[in-house]
């Protein structure tokens, strides 16, 4: 199936888990605040370091025959913030990120068709504060070079995350509209059911599909704790029951902190992998959620816990004499 397809059909889709928080945790791996893992594509090191992650979340996805997204390690890797750190231009980076993770999926066998490799953006400032975010116009000049170079390098979709900001939200879904790639936009929100800067959830959610030709495929919420999205879809479903039709998926945080205190936070807050992957399933029994990861706090036990209790609902299909054969030629990679 292509990626629209798996989004409408599947019952549920597997997301990776932390990426960027996992590797903020290892003092020995440079990672500059600035550009974050997109500098490990230029380093010695830093390839096997990201191939390794994303393959211990990969494994996951296909030790439980679950559709799987992962997404490039280009959060930050805007032309602004390639030029200040001295990296090539975003057209290479972005092939550079999507050839990773492309080779990662190739070593799957038949599984790698339900790898899914997005192109992920971020805001030009700090997703954690809403003051400073771009207005609508300057966010399509900013973001359009990023998302135009995610799409000529292949990726199957565009996901731009964490976004606390309603005006910049609704320019980068202008300009992913433009390309032709399918998109995901993700949202910071509070349990009211508001971004950071006010907007309430379910507005943002009807005004940009109401404002681009080609809207999203969905929208996610990320970088907050299960127990934040249930207030926050409970709050947005009492004013407009629709948005549950919109917003299907989270990757959640193991922290219930609120972004202000998790920004300055110095110690990391990880919650038990099965209470996590519990309170994940409750949001599927309440909301229909139906794709599912981690964010800041998780790692490969979070989303094993998490992977395993949803195959406890699906009916799992035999497994194919490709899928066997690519088992064997993948046994001890990792």
């Amino acid at each position: 199936m292509t990626f629209s397809q798996t989004v409408n059909d599947a019952q549920f889709i597997l997301t990776e888990g932390a990426i960027i928080e996992r590797l903020r945790r290892d003092p020995s791996i440079p990672l500059p605040s600035s550009i974050l893992n997109t500098a490990l594509l230029y380093t010695a090191e830093g390839p096997n370091i990201l191939r390794h992650i994303y393959r211990e979340y990969l494994h996951i996805g296909f030790h439980h025959d679950l559709p799987m997204l992962v997404l490039t390690p280009t959060w930050r890797a805007n032309p602004e913030r390639l030029a200040e750190a001295g990296l090539p231009a975003v057209t290479e980076v972005s092939e550079e990120a999507f050839r990773l993770l492309d080779q990662v999926r190739d070593g799957y066998g038949d599984y790698s068709k339900n790898i899914f490799v997005g192109g992920l953006m971020g805001c030009k400032g700090d997703a954690y504060r809403s003051a400073g975010a771009l207005g609508e116009r300057e966010a399509r000049l900013f973001h359009e070079p990023q998302a135009n170079a995610l799409a000529q390098a292949k990726v199957d979709f565009l996901i731009a995350s964490t976004l606390p900001a309603f005006t910049e939200a609704k320019g980068i879904a202008e300009v992913m509209a433009g390309t032709c790639v399918p998109y995901l936009l993700s949202f910071l929100v509070r349990g009211s059911g508001h971004l950071l800067d006010g907007t309430p959830l379910e507005e943002a959610v009807l005004s940009i599909d109401a404002l681009v030709d080609r809207p999203p495929l969905c929208y996610l919420l990320n970088c907050v704790h299960p127990s934040v999205f249930e207030d926050a879809l409970e709050a947005a479903r009492g004013r407009d029951p629709g948005v549950l039709l919109r917003v299907i998926g989270l990757q959640a945080n193991t922290s219930p902190k609120s972004p202000e205190e998790l920004k300055g936070s110095t110690q990391l807050e990880c919650e038990d992998p099965e209470l996590f992957a519990a309170r994940m399933m409750h949001l599927r029994l309440q909301f229909g959620t139906k794709i599912m990861g981690g964010c800041c706090g998780t790692d490969a036990r979070h989303i094993y816990s998490l992977a395993r209790k949803i195959r406890e609902l699906l009916p799992r299909q035999e497994t194919s004499t490709s899928q066997n054969e690519g088992r064997q030629r993948k046994s001890g990679r990792g």
